[in-house]
């Protein structure tokens, strides 16, 4: 059984992107959590937020994580708050690899500064805000991830490094 690639990392550290690049390079079905959770509830994340609240996305990130496990052979992007809670890393490691995308706060900013899309960006002070969150989240990130790859350098750079990691572990 083929494990699963597990894409891990803050908002903007090129999860999609690398996934996308991983799926076409290894054939591999690529599957983001958040995309998922979107068909499942059939409304966009900034919904969910609004009408249901942060809690209650979270618990589908966690059936989620429990359904994903299941599969192998796949590319996972994880959306920014998934790895977050304890049990959806032990789940999604049952038969996953995570590799974390570690950037900066300054390429995070460039990155998606202006992206209107992201329910805990939407704040005054973006910078400060993006900071805070990621200071919280790095150190939980580093603890579910199995790898740390740097993020950024070029997609198809980060995406060869996790090939080469992926072939010399599996």
């Amino acid at each position: 059984m083929k494990k699963n690639i597990v894409l891990c990392g803050f908002m903007g550290s090129g999860k999609s992107t690398v996934g996308k690049l991983l799926a076409e390079k290894m054939g591999r079905r690529l599957i983001d959590t958040d995309a998922y959770i979107v068909k499942k509830e059939n409304m966009p994340i900034s919904r969910i937020f609004a009408e249901k609240g942060e809690e209650y996305f979270r618990a589908c990130e966690t059936q989620v994580c429990k359904e994903l496990s299941l599969l192998s052979g796949c590319i996972i992007s994880t959306g920014g708050g998934t790895l977050l809670r304890e049990e959806n890393a032990a789940e999604i490691k049952k038969n996953g690899i995570v590799f974390l995308l570690d950037v900066d706060a300054d390429a995070v900013l460039s990155r998606i500064g202006n992206d209107t899309s992201r329910p805990l960006l939407q704040r005054e002070d973006k910078e400060t805000a993006l900071k805070t969150l990621m200071s919280q989240r790095m150190p939980l990130y580093n603890r579910a991830a199995d790898y740390v790859v740097n993020a950024a350098v070029p997609p198809w750079h980060v995406c060869g490094r996790i090939i080469d990691i992926y072939n010399s572990v599996s």
